[in-house]
């Protein structure tokens, strides 16, 4: 993965989602992947479609690997501020 700067939004898409166990999958513009948990999703909701594209950003998690947290879908497109 490349090196990330804590708190920087980052756009990818979900990749996979477990409902039953709230784990997930999302995949970076270059192609690297990162976990999430369903409690990192920004609008409270506990799921997430696979496809979907999102914004957010990646910490240090669990056993020093990186995970995705603020996991926000996009609406209505990559907002400019991102693209």
């Amino acid at each position: 993965m490349e090196a990330f700067k804590p708190g920087v939004p980052v756009i990818g898409r979900v990749l996979e989602f477990d409902a039953e166990r709230g784990l997930g999958m999302l995949t970076t513009r270059d192609g690297d992947t990162v976990a999430f948990h369903c409690t990192a999703i920004s609008d409270g909701s506990r799921t997430v479609e696979v496809g979907k594209d999102v914004v957010f950003v990646i910490a240090p998690g669990h056993l020093g690997l990186s995970e995705a947290r603020d996991v926000t879908p996009i609406e209505a497109g990559i907002p400019p501020d991102l693209g």
